[in-house]
């Protein structure tokens, strides 16, 4: 059973190359894909730099800056082109660990998809102010009622889907482009699929900068809103 790893990265120099090893050293049979908006800071070469000739690690550049979505979207495209068995969604910059993911890819045996959960029982974040944590949860709130799904972390990004799954989840249009993209598939999977949600440990990123925009939180309590609002009135 092959899977693939798949990392979004936008100005992740310092923190790539920690990501890539921890990935590597836990399963010799995973393979990596980076998908890079052609960050201005370097990462690109610095991934060419420490595994050009590293065979399980592959490298995806793209011409702008598009999206969260967009990017992993093109992400999936290259995995089910070559056949791998389950896709994995992580970050680059180490707030996902890699010791949480031997778990997840346990349970993807089992399950349709498999989302790493801040707020299940025994999930945890470090390094989180409490505003921060009141806005995570009161979102994830807000989307499990209007969306009318049991998935206490739909935003999470750390997830691992079963690729056969997944190409039937994307086939349909996916409008989003931010995080509320994961939004968007737990939605989809939840009606179509099994879904388990196993407890990880987030970890606050300690370099590089948040993606997190006021513009993208607004995107996912716009299109929250819309979803909900159509599954009621339909």
């Amino acid at each position: 059973m092959r899977s693939l790893v798949v990392i979004p990265t936008y100005n992740e120099a310092k923190t790539i190359v920690r990501t890539i090893r921890e990935v590597l050293s836990i399963k010799s049979d995973l393979s990596i894909l980076v998908v890079d908006d052609s960050s201005p800071d370097g990462t690109q070469a610095v991934i060419q730099q420490e595994y050009g000739s590293e065979p399980r690690v592959n490298l995806l550049v793209r011409k702008a800056k598009q999206g969260l979505g967009v990017a992993y979207l093109e992400g999936f495209d290259w995995a089910f082109s070559r056949d791998f068995d389950f896709i994995v969604e992580m970050d680059a910059d180490g707030s996902h660990r890699a010791e949480d993911l031997v778990k997840l890819l346990s349970l993807s045996i089992d399950a349709d998809l498999v989302i790493g959960s801040r707020w299940v029982a025994g999930g945890e974040v470090l390094n989180w102010p409490a505003v921060r944590v009141f806005i995570s949860k009161a979102g994830n709130g807000y989307a499990r009622f209007m969306l009318g799904t049991n998935i206490l972390d739909m935003t999470s990004g750390f997830r691992v889907f079963k690729s056969e799954f997944l190409q039937k989840l994307v086939s349909e249009p996916v409008s989003s482009h931010g995080y509320s993209f994961q939004v968007e598939l737990a939605y989809r999977a939840s009606k179509s699929g099994k879904v388990i949600e196993e407890p990880i440990t987030f970890v606050e990123r300690v370099d590089g900068k948040s993606k997190m925009t006021l513009a993208i939180v607004l995107e996912a309590l716009t299109k929250v809103t819309f979803w909900g609002l159509k599954r009621i009135l339909s």
